[in-house]
Parts: structure tokens; sequence; C-alpha cells
């Protein structure tokens, strides 16, 4: 049965909405209102004010269909009491205030599972989308259009009230001495709290047609925000005794019909609006209220009524700020205040936030009139956090999520058709069209109960800068230890949204920053796995690969475990597995290429050790064969230019490490030489390794005087046992032989000279043989000249070119030592007699 309204001697006010089956009250339509307020012929926000407080209960003309969220078919609930205003019994002379409000049963009707009664939810009876996609004319049918989303206006569920007489000049007169009295004094009793506020509500009716009022009030709003905020910090933080608090939100409320606005404007009003949102969600929960009261009866109200009554009225405030507000700016300003508490760890206080929230999204709905420029610019933020509460363990902050997000995307469409210039409409075009085609595949329930499936259809129509608040909002939710579900929802999210946007990201860095900041404290193995995903999306985006290989380079070596999880287990699909890794090694050949600097760059460092992590997960396996000459020649140059150095000689960016984080173990040198060793290994190379390590060729590569011994013995032992390997290291290193600085030189030289044992060495061109061979002879520095002669002795030993080989070479080959030998001997002479 419906809710009774009481009598109140005023118009008649409409059950506009739904009384939830929550533990809190829905911002209905009824309300009772105070006695005694006449007004001249009203516009639509004065009827929508006035239809909060009526005299008796008229059935609305027709139902509006409602989404409806909520399990159940008809359920009772123990309201206590009724709607009957726990204000009413101080008004008309305050002579019996201490009416209690009765115990009643409420039953409050709630669409099943299986309902098919909420038209606009019934994605069977709506006609497809059949315009051109090319047109450039979009138009509001095309929105309607979509599947589960009503664009009836809540206009027509309102009743409009008969048109009540205007206060005589002398009753403002005695409201307004009675107002002034109060700035020049104070307060005492909450009769007299009471008094004011009413006297102040009456006084805003007469705002529309008495310049004196509108005056008087305009000139005072700073005394009036004081002394309501006076009247908000006296009320006891932890109990709920008195009404004045619902006082203050009718007031404000009445106020902000007639376009006073006492919470936006200025930081006096900003601390007012702060205040008072505190001030009822910090209330405690309603069992302990009702608790409090068996203690401490105060035997005025009836604690849980008023509770109702009271959360009721600050809903409805929330929705009179957002009736007129055509930026948007208002909806910004609430959505601020409300979102701490949406993200409040305790259970009644997200609730409230949720229900209040969800409301004024579905009051907006109703009331969009917008126009541009729109100052709303944390959409993505927004849809976030109700995604995310759709997703909460709590089944009454998951329905009233569910309900916001209904109601958010039809603000969402609206806000995207008129922000969306003419040129870009066949974009909106076909992202409506995805989103209807996305809604189409789920039940309309059981996708705003699904996270992930929120994050697919509000994805078509976020911009980058929407989709950044959108993943940071996500990841900020990780935080939250206490509810396991949320950092599920939020892993799902993250994963959907990414996967699902592709490369509309902006400010990819500050999200990779905070992923590696959430993964300390994300325990469940699902959720990090989800997180990594995320990592792995992001790289293998070619947009995105360097930037993603950047940020994560900028972390203390060696990378903890967190982050060595990242690096070990990438997951991306094999095409995409080498560019990967070729865009981390150049990080690291670019240092080498780079001239010789007094201290070795972090980059190469930390671009060491993430190889060894990707060698040791072995997750890019196919790439790491693919690359297997690059890598291998990389490594062995680092670990020249590695040789003798500490963590003292690199020029590690300022702030990333701590005194007590260095270590004096830790060497740019035992990075490289890991990197190595794993490398062999992962790439089948056992039988090399293992002459390495019998011949302490680890050691010989470490040392500064027989480096070059160790890449020798290396490069023997992958000639002798890999043969194909060795060729292809061969054939890399020809055009790499004169690039770099003098270790990136030798390293190569020392490589290359052995691998000309092979037979395949005769079909280099002689311009990459000999030739380059003689021009190390003349080299200032004495090792190449060795390498030189080492190379052409290996040329003129090879048996093929011997019994068959190609005269000239060998000719050639001499020809240049004895020029060689004959210079060198002109050489000894000049100096001898110079001597």
């Amino acid at each position: 049965m419906p809710l009774p309204l009481p009598h109140r001697g005023r118009g008649s006010r409409v059950a506009g909405f739904r009384v939830a089956s929550t533990s809190l009250p829905r911002a209905t339509a009824h309300s009772p209102r105070r006695a005694g307020r006449g007004a001249p012929s009203s516009s639509h926000a004065q009827r929508l004010t006035r239809r909060r407080h009526s005299s008796e209960q008229v059935p609305p003309p027709g139902p509006e269909p409602q989404a409806d969220f909520r399990s159940g078919k008809w359920l009772q609930e123990r309201a206590g009491g009724d709607a009957r205003d726990s204000r009413q019994a101080a008004r008309a002379g305050m002579g019996s205030r201490h009416r209690i409000c009765s115990q009643e049963e409420v039953v409050i009707p709630c669409a099943s599972d299986n309902d098919s009664g909420s038209v606009d939810l019934q994605l069977s009876n709506l006609e497809d989308i059949r315009k051109d996609p090319s047109s450039l004319e979009l138009t509001d049918s095309d929105i309607s259009d979509i599947a589960g989303l009503s664009w009836d206006s809540l206009t027509d569920s309102f009743r409009h009230l008969t048109q009540q007489g205007a206060l005589s000049e002398a009753v403002v007169e005695r409201l307004i001495r009675s107002i002034q009295e109060v700035f020049d004094g104070e307060l005492q009793s909450e009769l007299e709290k009471l008094a004011f506020l009413q006297s102040l509500s009456s006084l805003s009716r007469t705002l529309p047609y008495d310049e004196t009022t509108e005056s008087f009030i305009h000139n005072h709003i700073a005394d009036i925000v004081r002394i309501i905020n006076m009247l908000v910090e006296e009320e006891p933080v932890h109990s709920l005794f008195s009404s004045v608090r619902q006082e203050v939100f009718v007031t404000i409320a009445d106020l902000s019909y007639q376009d006073v606005h006492l919470l936006f404007g200025s930081e006096d009003r900003a601390d007012l609006f702060s205040l008072i949102t505190k001030s009822i969600m910090t209330l405690p929960s309603v069992t302990t209220l009702i608790q409090l009261q068996e203690i401490m009866p105060s035997g005025s109200y009836n604690t849980e009524c008023l509770y109702r009554q009271t959360f009721q009225a600050f809903s409805e405030m929330l929705q009179s700020l957002v009736v007129k507000d055509p930026h948007l700016e208002n909806l910004d300003t609430i959505f601020k205040q409300m979102d701490p508490w949406l993200q409040s760890a305790k259970d009644h206080e997200r609730e409230r936030a949720t229900a209040s929230m969800a409301q004024v999204l579905k009051c907006l709905s109703g009331h969009l009139s917008l126009k541009l420029p729109l100052r709303f610019q944390r959409l993505g933020h927004l849809v976030a956090l109700m995604a995310l509460l759709c997703g909460d363990p709590v089944k009454q902050v998951a329905e009233e999520a569910a309900e916001g997000t209904h109601y958010l995307l039809r603000i969402t469409l609206r806000l995207k058709y008129i922000s969306y210039e003419k040129k870009n409409h066949p974009s909106l075009r076909r992202a409506m069209k995805k989103c209807r085609e996305l809604l189409e595949l789920y039940s309309i329930k059981r996708f705003y109960s699904c996270p992930f499936k929120i994050a697919q259809v509000f994805e078509v129509f976020l911009n980058s800068n929407e989709l950044c608040q959108f993943v940071m909002t996500t990841l900020d939710s990780l935080e939250n230890l206490k509810n396991p579900c949320t950092q599920q929802s939020a892993g799902e999210l993250l994963i959907t949204l990414v996967k699902n946007a592709e490369s509309r990201f902006e400010k990819v860095p500050e999200i990779m920053g905070v992923i590696c900041a959430r993964l300390s404290i994300i325990s469940q193995p699902r959720v990090r796995r989800q997180i990594i995903n995320t990592v792995s999306l992001f790289i293998s985006r070619p947009k995105y690969t360097d930037t993603v290989i950047s940020h994560l380079l900028c972390h203390p070596v060696p990378y903890d475990r967190h982050l060595a999880e990242v690096w070990r287990t990438l997951e991306v699909e094999l095409p995409s597995t080498t560019w990967i890794l070729w865009r981390l090694l150049r990080k690291l050949q670019k240092c080498h290429n780079a001239p010789t600097q007094e201290k070795m760059a972090y980059v190469a460092v930390a671009a060491t050790d993430a190889l060894y992590e990707v060698f040791v997960g072995n997750r890019l396996r196919a790439a790491t064969f693919r690359l297997f000459p690059q890598l291998l020649m990389t490594l062995l140059i680092q670990i020249h230019h590695s040789i003798g150095l500490t963590m003292s000689d690199v020029a590690i960016p300022s702030g990333l490490y701590s005194e007590q984080e260095m270590s004096s173990e830790v060497t740019p040198l035992c990075f490289a030489i890991q990197a190595t060793k794993t490398l062999l290994l992962r790439t089948l190379c056992w039988q090399e390794f293992n002459i390495m390590e019998k011949n302490k060729g680890w050691t010989l590569l470490e040392g500064k005087e027989c480096h070059l011994q160790g890449v020798s013995l290396l490069a023997n032992a992958l000639l002798e046992r890999n043969h194909l390997l060795a060729h292809k290291v061969m054939y890399l290193l020809v055009p790499l032989l004169n690039r770099g600085n003098d270790k990136h030189k030798l390293t190569s030289a020392g490589f290359f000279v052995e691998l000309l044992q092979s037979p395949v060495a005769r079909r280099l061109p002689s311009i990459y043989s000999v030739v380059r061979l003689k021009d190390w002879l003349h080299h200032g520095n004495s090792v190449f000249k060795f390498l030189a002669l080492k190379g052409l002795r290996y040329l003129i030993k090879h048996q093929e070119m011997v019994g068959g080989a190609p005269r000239p070479l060998i000719r050639g080959t001499l020809t240049v030592i004895t020029a060689w030998v004959t210079y060198r001997g002109k050489a000894s002479r000049v100096c001898y007699r110079a001597s």
C-alpha cells in the first residue's frame, strides 16, 4: 500500500519516486512541509519545491517507468513510523512539540528480477537504429533509441499544486524583523533555531515578487551562512535528537529553488557545504542510533523516523541544486563533496553517499538542459566510482549504485551529444551504435551488476582525459584492503577498459607510476595478474612501448619483487614480443653509441637488469631466440663498459635511492654478467655455458686486462657447439665493427676475429675481411694490431682456401702482412737514426 502522507493543511504532494527497500530512505517526492506558507503563481522549480510537503495524498497522473535494480517482489519494511514530519509538533506556536512518530507498517513495492513492467529496461520493444551512419546530422531520437534508456521527463510525474496567495507586506516585514534579530543576537533553544529556519524558508517564497525580500536576503547572505554554520556545528556529532538538521536542509533547498545558493560561490559557502555533508554522513548507523535512543531516550522524537526524514531532506536539498544546472557546475561541486564518502570504508557512510548520489543523478537526468561550456570535467572519475560501487559487497550500496549508473548513462549521452562538434557527429553515432549493441547483449539488471560490462559501454563515450581519470580512480580503489570485492572489481574494470580503449590514453607514465606503487598492496593473485596484464597491454601497443619501458626503467635496481614480477610475467601476443624486446635492447644500445661520459648512464644498468628479469621469466622466449646475436653482443659490450665500476660511478637520478638502499655488493658488472649467463641458458646454449664455467670464462670477462680472452673463449665455444648461431653473430658484427667507442669496437672485433675460423668466413667480401684487418694493422691501439694479425692468420689457414681457394685473396693477405712488416721496419730505422 502507498506510504501515508501527513495532513498538514497544505497543497498535495505526489509520490514521484519509489521508496528504497534499503536501510536508507529514498529521496521520494513525498515529504511533509511546513504549514502556512502561501505563494503566488509558481514556476516549475517552485512547484518542485512545493511538492515535497503536502496535506493530502493524491496519486500521480501516471506512473513513470522506473529502472528497478532491487531484488524481491513486495518487500515489507518496518519503517519505524509513517512519513509524518517530526518537525510537525514544532509548528504553529510550538505548543505540542512532544508528539512522537507512530509505528506503522509500510509496504514498499519493488520489481522482481523477472519483472517486465519496467518499460525502459525492455530491449525487445525497441526499434533498431537504421539511419545512415554517414549522416552528419544527429538527433535526439538517435539517443533515445538506445536500449534501456527512456527519456521521459520527471516533470510529468510532478503533480502541480494549487496556487496559494502571497504573503502580506506585514507578514514579510515581521519575518525580516525576526531574522534580523537573530543576526544581532544568538539562538539558545531548539525552538528558537527552528523558528529562525522556518522564517527564513517562508521568506524565501516571497523572493519572486517582493523586492524588499530580495534585497534583504542578498545583502545578508554572509550572515545567513554564518548562522546556519553555527547551528550545524552545535548539533551533536554521534546522535540525532532534534530536527534542526532537517530544517537546515529544507531551508537551503527552498532558497536554492529561488536561485539563492548558500553552498556555492565563496570559501565560506563551500565550507558550509562540507560541514552539512559531514554532519549527515558521519551519523552512526540506524541500528546504532536506535540503540542509543534506548539508552538515552529523548522523549520528543522517534529516532528512526527522524533519521529517515532528515536524510530525505538532505537528499532533496542536493536535488534542488541540480534542477537548474545547465553547465553542470553544481553537479561538479556536489560530486567533490560526495567523493570521499562514496569511497568511505564504513558501510553505512558509503550507503548514504551512494543513495544521495543516485538520486542527484536521477533528478538531473530528468531536468537536463545543457549549455556550453560544460563545467563538469570529472566524468571519468564519476563513472569509475559508480561502476566500482556496483560491485560493492553491501547489497544496498550495489543496488543504489546500479540505479545511479543507469541515469548517469543517460546524462553521458546528452553530455556527449551537446559537446561533440558537428563534424564529429559520425564518430558519436558510431559510439552510440556500439553502446546499443553492447546493451543488447546483456540483461539490463545483470549489466548493471557487472562492473566490467559497465566499463565496456561507457568507454566508447569517454575521451582520452576521461579515460585517464577512470584508470586513476580504479587504481586508487586498490588501496581498499578491507573489501576484497572492491579490488576484484577494480582489476576487472582496469583490464576491460585498457583492452577496449586501445590507443586513446594520455598520461601513460602517470598511470604506470600508480600501478607500480599499488602492486605492493595487492595480495590477491587474480587481481595482481589483471594489473600486470594491464601493463602488458600498454607495453604491447607501439604507441606506448617506449613510454612504458622508460618509466619501468626509472626504478631502483635490483628491482624489487613486485617490479621484477612485472618484467617476468609480461603477457603479450607473439607478434609483439620481438618489438618489445627490441625496444628494451635499444635503450641499452643507445648508451653504448653515445660519446663516453664521466659516469655510466643509469638507463644502461636498469635496462641490463630488466633484460635479466625478462630472461628469467622466459615469456618472450621466441623473441629471445630471434634477437640472440644482438642480445649477446650488446651484453658483452656492457660487461666491457662495466669493468671496475661501482654504483657511485653511475649517473643515478636524484631521489631514486636513499643512502640506506645503496649496497656495495651491487655493481653494474654483476647485472651484465648475470644477464649474459641467463641468456645462454634460456637459448639452450648449455654447452657453451659449461665451457665458460670450466675455463673460468666469467672471471676472464670481468678482468680489465683479460676481458678479450673471455670474449675469445665464448666465441670459440659458440663456434664449436652452435655454429649456426655463431654465423648469425658474425654477419651481425660486419656492420657494427666500426661503431661506438673503443670498448664497443674492441669487444666486437675480438668476437669477430675468432669467428673468422669458420669456413663461412671465406664468403665474406674482402672489404669486410682483409681490408678491415688491414686498417686495424695501422690502428693506434696495439690490441687492434694483434687482432688483425690473428684474423689474417685464420684466413690463410682455411684448408679450402689453401687447396682450391682463390689465390688473389691469399696474395692480398700476404701483401698486407708484408707491407705492414716493411712499414714497421722503416719506422724502427727512423727511430734508431733519430736517437
